[in-house]
């Protein structure tokens, strides 16, 4: 068996021999700096109780909808894909139908990472197209039950410094304190205030939600008053628990100033079950505006993720879930859309706003000029179907020449898929170093100022974004 590509240390750097050169200087500069990860999906609870991780199937398929979507399209029914279906096959079955798939993810993004994972982290040493799917089953369960493959040594072994996760407004952050209280874990695991289904009155849980918020935490008020109470409430308990940030998954970037008499009165008519869509959109609007006066308040960061159209496909949506490969993106304008918020809280102090768009036309035409203004505004690395190797490489070219390196993020894995975070955070590297290196190469920027900014924009730029 030959060697897999995933061990090439030249992989993802540029083809031309002066550039890859350079490219392999800054990498080495940054290669091996702790990850920074502001926001993800992984459940602190799992790193908390150090759960062992389930089989490779459960571990590596079912969960990851960038892989059952792509099998799905080409002919595997989801309920042949996922552990927790009612008719869902063994395990072993599982992963021999993503097995016999694997050809199918050469190109892409997730087939990537896993090469990555398969050879760095389960050292399985050959690529998964040149072994029997029984002996790269049993290898990678061999490899789940080692006492050392747990996910508190392996957080240390992955040089995981910081890692947020997000969590629900009531949560009461049990594992976060835990963590942060024992002495022999020594990373940083924040919780991320995520009230979208508090928000989004569309929610089927929204009345539910709110009655249960407005009890918990709105001071013994009611109605609109009490909800927003309880809402800065939350976030200051989410505050004191070591939060850093709010991101909101809204459906688009669309903000609004209601007077307060407007507001309580779109909030009545949704508690009553009575909101038009026009409502329910207005609404939610206005409470985008409400979390950025709260993030001038409080300090936290504020993070948008829209345009996704969620649950593209009703039928598997009712049998499987959400989260299950059928969220699809869709066109989005910032511009008008984010002016509301703008005009009040854009040059406000301390104020950090994070945009994020799974329409990548933006990056350039909107995003770049709105953060080469705002001091609040960073743009979101690239994210969900664009945290891709070339798709990074657009959007660096498509933001750098108006906004320079400064007004970005740093690099965010999003991932629930914890074996995921070396990978992912790697390729950005990778990224970063080649297209600084045509920077180089074409004598735009000095290779010394190349070697300081891939220092920011790998370390210094998510901990200055993200207040770190």
């Amino acid at each position: 068996m030959s060697q897999s590509i995933a061990a090439h240390p030249d992989r993802l750097l540029p083809a031309d021999p002066g550039t890859r050169s350079i490219a392999r200087s800054l990498l080495e500069r940054v290669q091996d700096l702790p990850i920074i990860s502001p926001h993800g999906h992984v459940d602190a609870a799992v790193i908390e109780q150090n759960t062992p991780f389930p089989d490779p199937a459960a571990l590596l398929v079912s969960p990851d909808h960038y892989v059952t979507r792509l099998i799905h399209a080409n002919g595997v029914p989801m309920d042949q894909l996922l552990t927790g279906a009612a008719s869902a096959p063994a395990s072993r079955e599982i992963w021999r139908q993503f097995v016999e798939a694997w050809p199918l993810f050469e190109g892409t993004a997730s087939g990537y990472w896993l090469r990555t994972q398969f050879n760095d982290v389960f050292n399985l040493g050959a690529d998964l197209s040149e072994m029997p799917s029984d002996a790269s089953y049993d290898a990678i369960a061999a490899k789940l039950v080692e006492p050392d493959f747990r996910p508190r040594q392996l957080f240390k072994d992955f040089n995981i410094e910081v890692l947020a996760t997000t969590d629900d407004p009531l949560d009461n952050l049990a594992s976060h304190e835990a963590l942060t209280d024992d002495p022999s874990f020594n990373g940083r695991v924040l919780p991320t205030f995520r009230p979208d289904a508090y928000l989004n009155v569309a929610h089927p849980s929204w009345r539910a939600n709110v009655d249960r918020l407005i009890a918990t935490a709105g001071d013994g008020a009611t109605g609109y008053a009490g909800y927003i109470a309880a809402l800065e409430n939350r976030r200051r308990y989410f505050v004191e628990h070591g939060a850093v940030s709010a991101d909101h998954g809204v459906r688009t970037p669309a903000t609004l100033k209601l007077d307060a008499t407007e507001a309580e009165a779109l909030f009545e008519r949704a508690r009553a079950g009575k909101a038009t869509a026009q409502d329910r959109d207005a609404f939610e609007a206005h409470m985008m505006y409400q979390m950025a006066r709260m993030s001038v308040a409080d300090g936290l960061v504020m993070t948008i993720h829209p345009g996704s159209y969620r649950n593209h496909h009703e039928p598997t949506f009712t049998e499987f879930g959400a989260d299950t490969g059928h969220d699809i993106p869709f066109a989005v304008n910032y511009t008008e859309a984010i002016r509301p918020l703008l005009q009040d809280f854009g040059t406000a102090k301390d104020f950090h706003l994070v945009l994020f768009t799974l329409d990548e036309t933006v990056f350039s035409r909107e995003l770049a000029p709105l953060a080469g203004f705002y001091p609040s505004v960073y743009i979101g690395a690239p994210w969900w179907f664009l945290d891709a190797p070339d798709a990074m490489l657009r959007f660096r070219s498509a933001v750098t020449e108006t906004a320079g390196f400064s007004r970005s993020s740093g690099f965010i894995d999003d991932t629930r898929a914890f074996c995921s975070i070396p990978a992912r955070h790697d390729a950005s590297r990778r990224i970063e170093a080649s297209f600084l290196a045509r920077l180089v190469a074409e004598h735009r920027v000095s290779e010394d100022r190349a070697h300081e900014l891939i220092l920011d924009v790998v370390d210094s730029s998510p901990r200055r974004v993200f207040k770190l």
